[in-house]
């Protein structure tokens, strides 16, 4: 039986009534194509406040005005699957690591820097069992690193990190619930933009944490100012990495989604993904001065699985930074009006003032056909007037 159809049932028949009148009146089309941002009724009285939040691509999702916001925070990270998303990123991540640092390894020497004390402080954090195999790999690329191996290292991990960094954009996308209708050269321009970025914050966040007490001896100890400067070392060893990581967090927040946000209004994401990135860049770092020394068993998958996780913990963190601050942008578009909104409100005072018009249209035709009805009377007035003139 259609849905259009009348049942047997009365009970049936008021309900379907209820129901188209309702969505009549809320302008719910068939096709669904809109849903007016409005207040629903639900079964749980705590989510009575909830309402249905439009997006530019015409996907109702479910939006609390006024919710506790952390645990909306949590219901967006589930149904955006930021879970997903993570693995997606470390998998993008892992897949771009090998050639970026075979990139960085291949500027060393151009940067003036002796490549034998590179690989040693490489080397002393190596299991002992790959150290050999490190060890002539980085050799290779430190004889084989003239201009066609160093453009080729470019090309190989520009590309493999873009698309990382286009996963990156796709899931703050997601978050903000729009869709990226940017040109693919203006969308892979900025995800390279956004790579040699990393290339240049990446090195820095792990580089200082993990190996800061080694490079400050190198710089310092031939200097004899190990001991007097180690403090201050250690200080700029921590502030440095947080500011540049911030700074680059905020670009990221700011750009990579296809929305127009004010950058103030991505610095709590920013801070949030600072914070808890360095925090595990720490922690990686703690794990590596601790519990290099393992098995020849274990060690090796250990040291893999340690780092796929902190590469998955990362896009987590990143995809998190981003719902904090979909949340605040799109609380700064519920107290005004959404673009549907105001679409929706546009049409509705044409229709008003095309009512008004007709009303007003009416109003005249029904003034002109009582002055025309009453103006035969006005002669028969004028005279009986003039007769009585006679008399």
């Amino acid at each position: 039986m259609s849905k259009n159809k009348h049942s047997n049932s009365n009970f049936l028949n008021e309900m379907k009534g209820k129901q188209e009148n309702n969505n009549t009146d809320k302008h719910i089309e068939k096709d669904r194509t809109y849903i007016q941002p409005t207040k629903f009724q639900s079964k749980e009285p705590k989510k009575d406040d909830q309402a249905f939040f439009v997006s530019r691509i015409n996907k109702p999702a479910k939006y609390t005005k006024n919710p506790n916001f952390f645990s909306y925070l949590i219901y967006r990270i589930s149904k955006d699957d930021a879970s997903g998303m993570a693995a997606q990123l470390s998998y993008y991540f892992m897949l771009s690591l090998f050639p970026m640092l075979i990139f960085l390894l291949s500027i060393v020497p151009m940067l003036g820097a002796d490549p034998h004390d590179i690989s040693d402080m490489i080397i002393e954090y190596v299991p002992q069992e790959y150290s050999e195999q490190v060890q002539g790999v980085i050799e290779e690329i430190f004889n084989a690193s003239s201009g066609g191996t160093l453009s080729i290292g470019l090309i190989v991990a520009l590309w493999s990190a873009s698309n990382g960094m286009t996963a990156i954009m796709n899931a703050f996308n997601v978050a903000y619930d729009v869709e990226d209708k940017r040109n693919f050269v203006v969308s892979k321009l900025s995800s390279v933009l956004f790579t040699l970025a990393m290339v240049i914050v990446l090195p820095i966040a792990l580089i200082l944490p993990t190996f800061g007490g080694v490079i400050g001896d190198f710089i310092f100890g031939p200097l004899g100012l190990g001991d007097e400067v180690k403090w201050l070392f250690n200080l700029v060893r921590v502030i440095l990495p947080f500011l540049i990581v911030f700074v680059s967090f905020i670009v990221l927040y700011t750009l990579a989604p296809n929305v127009k946000i004010k950058i103030m209004s991505v610095l709590p994401g920013a801070a949030f993904s600072t914070v808890l990135f360095l925090v595990g860049a720490f922690l990686f770092s703690f794990y590596i001065s601790n519990f290099a020394n393992y098995n020849k068993t274990y060690g090796s998958l250990a040291g893999i699985i340690i780092l796929m996780l902190w590469l998955y913990i990362t896009g987590f963190i990143l995809i998190i930074g981003a719902e904090i601050n979909a949340i605040l942008h799109q609380r700064k578009i519920v107290r005004g009006r959404t673009p549907e909104e105001q679409e929706f409100h546009e049409l509705e005072q044409e229709e008003a003032n095309a009512e008004q018009e007709d009303q007003k249209e009416n109003a005249d035709d029904t003034n002109g056909d009582t002055s025309s009805k009453a103006q035969p009377n006005k002669p028969s007035s004028d005279a009986s007037s003039d007769q009585q003139h006679q008399n």
